[in-house]
């Protein structure tokens, strides 16, 4: 099992800053990847960044590109987001994920099917 606790999330005027913070535990050493999801009101979860384990590279979804950094520390066996020029429609819940299984290919990274173990969730509202 894996374990994973959200923070850093809050309340920022646009064009702010915020980390996320996802501090994993359990079966650290089982994870492939980790993830970072959203949820706005009224919308499915959707991808915004993913952490190959193995390969140490990293996917972003097209709407936080140039924004958006994921990033590692593999002793604190911690994934960060740091989250730059926040946009209102960057408002949700900032869900942390953690897969386990091998994926087949890197688009299937942002799949939430692909991820078995997620954190609670953390706020990130972003207005003017």
């Amino acid at each position: 099992q894996v374990q994973l606790v959200e923070s850093g999330g809050g309340l920022v005027q646009a064009g702010g800053s915020l980390r996320l913070s996802c501090a994993a535990s359990g079966s650290i050493f089982s994870i492939s990847a980790m993830a970072w999801f959203r949820q706005a009101p009224g919308k499915e979860r959707e991808f915004v960044s993913a952490s190959l384990w193995r390969a140490g590279t990293s996917v972003y979804a097209d709407p936080v590109k140039g924004r958006f950094t994921i990033s590692r520390d593999t002793a604190k066996n911690t994934v960060y987001l740091e989250m730059n020029s926040l946009k209102p429609e960057d408002t949700g819940v900032y869900y942390c994920a953690a897969a386990v299984a091998r994926f087949p290919s890197m688009t299937s990274f942002t799949w939430r099917s692909s991820y078995a173990y997620w954190g609670q969730g953390t706020q990130v509202t972003a207005s003017w």
